[in-house]
């Protein structure tokens, strides 16, 4: 087995490829076809969208940008909370980013500490500085961070699946196909974490 074969059974096994709903319009470029009305998403775009978010996210190591993570999936919270631990804390000692966005206009009024509580009684921050960048977990349903990132001018890194509307859909400048099973979310946060730490060694910014 060759090693694009590899990485391409790593993805068929994380469930990427089952999108939940037929593809709206847009999405097709990322189907494969369909199965009994549901998109199979085409495992080949999604690792290439992947290594495109990767290599940007991993270029902001070099830089010592921000990366804001949203996320309102109670099953991903440990996963995100992990990625910006390893990702923001143990990179420049900021004020860890909050994994729960729940308050619109969060960027744009977020030159203060602030402090909420979300639904599942975690005590959050938001961000003292603007981000460099914006990872989204679940686009749709944050489609408000989504359309404020883009008015700002900040890259959005996101996992869409075939149903996003295009409104968000081309506001995301680093979209990333594939159904957002836990599975997946482990997987996407472990290559844009290792390919983040690695330039940061590269870098000479991090010790092995």
């Amino acid at each position: 087995m060759t090693l694009h074969a590899a990485v391409i059974q790593k993805l068929l096994n994380t469930g990427s490829h089952l999108g939940r709903r037929a593809a709206e319009h847009h999405f097709k470029q990322y189907a494969y076809g369909t199965r009994n009305g549901m998109t199979i998403i085409d495992s080949d775009k999604t690792l290439i969208c992947l290594r495109s978010a990767a290599s940007f996210v991993a270029n902001l190591a070099s830089t010592k940008g921000s990366i804001f993570f949203v996320n309102t999936n109670p099953l991903f919270d440990e996963i995100v909370e992990l990625t910006s631990r390893r990702i923001q804390g143990d990179a420049y000692n900021h004020n860890r980013s909050t994994n729960l966005w729940k308050m619109g206009g969060f960027l744009t009024n977020s030159y203060s500490p602030k402090k909420f509580r979300s639904r599942h009684k975690k005590l959050c921050f938001g961000p003292t500085t603007m981000p460099d960048c914006v990872v989204v977990f679940d686009a749709e349903r944050k489609s408000s961070v989504v359309l404020e990132a883009a008015k700002l001018q900040i890259p959005v890194v996101a996992i869409v699946d075939p149903n996003v509307p295009l409104e968000f859909f081309e506001k995301i400048t680093y979209p990333v196909p594939a159904r957002d099973s836990v599975k997946f979310v482990y997987l996407f946060c472990n290559v844009i974490t290792k390919c983040f730490v690695a330039e940061q060694m590269k870098m000479g910014i991090k010790d092995a």
